[in-house]
């Protein structure tokens, strides 16, 4: 089963550029990484639909966006997807262009990177950024200012260029997400069809899909960077999959299968309750260190606010 992930993320005013500037690991990093010899993870980078005043640099039109969109008003959405390690780079960016052309198509300016670090196991940890800004293209020339200013109705030329996807509550921005998951499944596995790859995704919870075990926590950068950590997912992720091969997740279950093994049952029902104690202790420790570090940047963001008070 390959895997399967895609969350959804809003971006306010100030923040558009900066990010955008991260996906694309813009020059100043990547002679950083140069100078410190590290190799940069981007694999592809591209961007589409830009009006005339940004269609030779994306960042131009972030940096506008955070400039002219009304503070309170979102500057891009953002589909982060994790791609089939199955494929190969080309095949990954054949289904992730065939994905905008589907959501995004000649609508909404956008920019994506995909990027393939190395993940906890050593292997590639394939996946695309995918930033867009819901303000309809109109075929209308509009400057920076005016392009984010509200839209009018009666005059369109006259005002910023229409924001579409407004004034949709929570239920119906669930049932959207729901739905995006969905399509991406449909043509994802359609791909690995036709690449004759075995392994499919399945977007549904474990719940949905009848299996009973706890989804993963998505760590925090500072605790993915944290070789304790890192060593204590890597060891309950393996147990997990020795438990599904061998399909002893209960320790009293009838180990009949097993008489041949030269390992008696009662080291085989201790490996298995020792897998399960090491799994509760990284859970443990992690929701600590979560905890930890929600605190500290509590406590930051009161000493930023405390001195910004003081001036």
């Amino acid at each position: 089963m390959a895997i399967a992930r895609l969350s959804v993320k809003v971006g306010k005013a100030g923040k558009a550029a900066p990010h955008a500037e991260y996906i694309d690991r813009d020059e100043e990093k990547k002679l950083k990484q140069e100078q410190e010899q590290e190799q940069s993870d981007l694999e592809h980078r591209d961007y589409g639909n830009m009006p005339k005043w940004a269609e030779h640099n994306p960042i131009t039109f972030w940096q506008a966006a955070d400039l002219y969109e009304r503070k309170n008003g979102s500057t891009y959405r953002e589909y982060e997807i994790a791609l089939p390690r199955e494929m190969n780079a080309e095949q990954r960016l054949e289904l992730v262009e065939d994905f905008i052309q589907s959501e995004i198509g000649s609508k909404y300016p956008y920019q994506f990177a995909i990027h393939n670090p190395k993940a906890m196991d050593g292997n590639d940890q394939p996946h695309v950024h995918l930033m867009f800004n819901e303000r309809l293209q109109d075929g209308i020339e509009r400057d920076p200012e005016q392009y984010f200013k509200r839209y009018n109705a009666k005059n369109p030329e006259r005002g910023g260029a229409k924001k579409d996807n407004t004034g949709k509550g929570y239920q119906e921005r669930k049932t959207d997400i729901k739905d995006l998951r969905q399509r991406w499944a449909d043509l994802c596995n359609s791909h690995l069809e036709k690449h004759q790859i075995d392994s499919r995704i399945d977007m549904r919870s474990y719940k949905e899909q009848g299996i009973e075990k706890e989804p993963e926590k998505k760590l925090l950068p500072s605790q993915a960077k944290d070789p304790e950590i890192r060593e204590a997912l890597q060891q309950s992720r393996t147990a997990y999959k020795e438990l599904e091969r061998l399909d002893l997740g209960d320790p009293k279950k009838d180990l009949k299968d097993l008489k041949d093994s030269p390992i008696s049952d009662k080291e085989i029902k201790q490996g298995i309750e020792s897998f399960k104690a090491d799994f509760d202790s990284f859970k443990q420790l992690a929701l600590e260190q979560y905890k930890e570090q929600q605190k500290l940047e509590r406590e930051q963001q009161k000493i930023m606010s405390y001195k910004g008070m003081s001036r």
